[in-house]
């Protein structure tokens, strides 16, 4: 080899990015399950409706409209932040968990 130093730095920033990446697919997998508990479920689209009592529909990517109520104070904090995604058409992302008799979809965290 004629260049071992730049041999090596090659080396190391593949290493580098290497573990980097595999760090954050963990995160990113395991970040909500942290956060939210093992019995959140997830679902993501876009708002389409929200009502004045606190429930809301989105629109999944196949079509679906699912209704959810905002279940806890997490959840009534975002409203203004639900209201712009709304207005934009964001994507947005909805941890929830079912509610009683799987009746009702209960919000947790909305973003």
């Amino acid at each position: 080899m004629t260049f071992p130093r730049i041999t090596a730095a090659v080396c190391v920033s593949l290493l580098i990015g290497c573990l980097a990446l595999t760090a954050i697919g963990a995160v990113s997998f395991f970040g909500p399950l942290l956060v939210h508990g093992n019995e959140v479920e997830h679902n993501a689209g876009t708002i389409v409706q929200i009502n004045a009592d606190m429930t809301f529909v989105l629109k999944t990517a196949d079509g679906h409209k699912i209704p959810f109520q905002c279940d806890n104070t997490r959840c009534r904090m975002q409203v203004a932040h639900m209201q712009r995604h709304l207005f934009i058409k964001a994507h947005t992302d909805v941890y929830y968990v079912r509610g009683p008799a799987n009746m009702m979809l209960l919000a947790m965290d909305v973003d």
